[in-house]
């Protein structure tokens, strides 16, 4: 920023020389008829022109590839802080965060451009006084007074402008962000037939943006109005008055032809000037939308250093969204099934198991192997539990990279995951097998085909324990029976101590667990195997075998 300022200033001190030397030409070669003087000015004037071109083209080109590297930067750094392991609290969706990340980046990176312009806009308005200083004092003091007065009445329009940009961007960043999740859930829209109210609260959001973005175009265009009309009156009072004391034989007609040039040339510093609030208040709007993100506290605590010994799960009198005093607790190598009544409290187990909410925002205590969450390191944590979601993502790559995640595989390990997820014909059903294309989010396959995927992906993790959210819903029933029993045989053959929690309302997933509980108003009702609740619980056989 510092040598393309510098490149700047030069430019601008050399586009200010112009009109000077014009005016010196008239006066020393055209009008002496000095034909030596004239070649050698010309020659300079030249030379005046390389310079200033030269140094335009480098300023230009430094000021550039700075903007770029710096907005790659914050990109990379607000990715980062969003991606962080412990989370980041913040109020902003998906696609809020994801304007943050890439257009508010790009225009708070716009600050050098806006201290290059700036610095040498001032550069070439005080060479512009001083030379008018040196030609007539009077029409100095009209440029070096003149323009404080200007920019200070400019300044005070920059908090609206600041309040309204941020307002406009804030409303943008908010329908970019319902555009997104809208376009990612369309299938579930259109499957419940929410598609009018999805596009009428589309509407409304894109109205309030639109309104928001004309109310800064408005201010704007005010802003930019009065600004050029006040610098084109004080360009134009000089060149009056430069005018009038050449008709009184006050300056000569060199002075004057070099007055009458600075005046005009005056306006392009005195624009640069006054629009350089304008866009200083878009990056600061940007700016305060990128340090919510960068200021935010994180979710997570850093967590001790203890390691767990076993793989138990123990929940106690968790009061967490519509949990209410919740109990669980799944033995080493247990295989337990979780039905919940109620929707809400399998998304707010699932939650609280999952390790990515904070300590502070729920009650009670969770504990794997008898050590708290709280206690235990960040990575051995999530070493330690994985929850896989009901909606889930997969990535832009192959079936074999969704699935191994990373993780070196052998072939015959991944044979045994995708026959225990019901993924072989996922794979079988394309020549080039695991090495199939995924696109992004997995829209290249079908619900069911991504379900299974995400499946395998999860048990090739071996995670200690492993917690499934409805996993099949999916799928149809001979593919959930074989998930079922692929799951049992798979986690829980032999003398395997890993721990499963099924959280599900599936009869095939549920026959092969060793115990569940049935929760509703966000605790435990029943207790049982599944053979024992379906015979006796007729809440039960209404959930699970309907």
């Amino acid at each position: 920023m510092i040598i393309s300022s510098l490149f700047f200033c030069v430019h601008q001190f050399c586009e200010t020389m112009v009109p000077v030397a014009i005016g010196l030409i008239v006066g020393r070669a055209i009008d002496t008829g000095d034909g030596r003087a004239m070649i050698v000015s010309l020659f300079a004037l030249a030379g005046l022109f390389v310079v200033l071109s030269y140094a335009y083209r480098f300023g230009a080109r430094i000021i550039i590839v700075a903007i770029e590297r710096e907005a790659h930067m914050m990109r990379v750094e607000v990715a980062s802080r969003v991606l962080h392991p412990r989370g980041v609290r913040t109020d902003l969706v998906s696609g809020e965060l994801l304007t943050v990340s890439t257009s508010d980046a790009e225009k708070t990176s716009w600050i050098l451009d806006v201290i290059a312009r700036t610095v040498a806009a001032i550069t070439a308005t005080v060479v512009c006084a001083v030379a008018l200083l040196i030609i007539d004092i009077p029409l100095g003091l009209a440029v070096l007074l003149g323009t404080p007065v200007i920019m200070y009445l400019l300044q005070r329009a920059a908090p609206l402008l600041t309040r309204t940009a941020t307002t406009q961007q804030a409303e943008v960043a908010r329908v970019s962000g319902m555009a997104t999740d809208l376009v990612s859930g369309v299938r579930p829209l259109r499957g419940i037939g929410a598609e009018g109210a999805a596009s009428a609260r589309f509407d409304e959001s894109s109205g309030k943006a639109l309104t928001a973005t004309m109310k800064m175009a408005k201010a704007n265009s005010i802003y930019l109005g009065f600004s050029t009309t006040v610098s084109a009156l004080l360009s134009v009072g000089i060149a009056g008055t430069a005018g009038f004391f050449a008709l009184q034989g006050r300056i000569s007609v060199g002075e004057l032809i070099t007055v009458v040039g600075l005046s005009q040339f005056v306006i392009e510093p005195l624009t640069t000037m006054s629009r350089l609030p304008g866009i200083a208040a878009m990056v600061r709007g940007s700016a305060d939308r990128l340090a919510l993100v960068l200021g935010a506290d994180h979710v997570l605590t850093e967590g001790g250093s203890q390691v767990p010994t076993a793989t138990d799960v123990a929940v106690k009198g968790v009061t967490y969204r519509s949990l209410d005093g919740f109990d669980m607790s799944a033995a080493p190598g247990e295989l337990l099934g979780v039905v919940t009544l109620r929707a809400q409290d399998g998304e707010a187990l699932a939650s609280v198991l999952s390790g990515q909410i904070g300590a502070d925002d729920y009650l009670g205590t969770v504990t794997i192997g008898g050590v708290g969450v709280g206690e235990l390191g960040l990575t051995e944590a999530r070493r330690t539990v994985l929850v896989e979601p009901h909606n889930t993502d997969l990535f832009a790559g192959t079936v074999r990279s969704n699935v191994i995640a990373g993780r070196d595989r052998a072939d015959h390990e991944l044979d045994r995951i995708l026959a225990a997820s019901a993924a072989t014909d996922v794979v079988a059903m394309h020549e080039s097998g695991l090495d199939h294309a995924v696109t992004d989010r997995g829209a290249s396959l079908s619900g069911g085909q991504r379900q299974r995927v995400a499946l395998a992906r999860a048990l090739s993790v071996s995670a200690p324990v492993l917690v499934l959210h409805d996993p099949t819903t999916a799928v149809d029933a001979v593919t959930e029976h074989a998930i079922a029993a692929g799951i049992k045989e798979l986690r829980h053959r032999g003398d395997l101590a890993q721990t499963t929690v099924l959280i599900t309302t599936s009869p095939a997933l549920l026959a092969v667990t060793h115990r569940v509980l049935v929760v509703d108003a966000g605790r435990v009702v029943a207790e049982g195997t599944h053979h024992d609740l379906a015979a006796n619980d007729e809440r039960y056989r209404e959930t699970v075998l309907r």
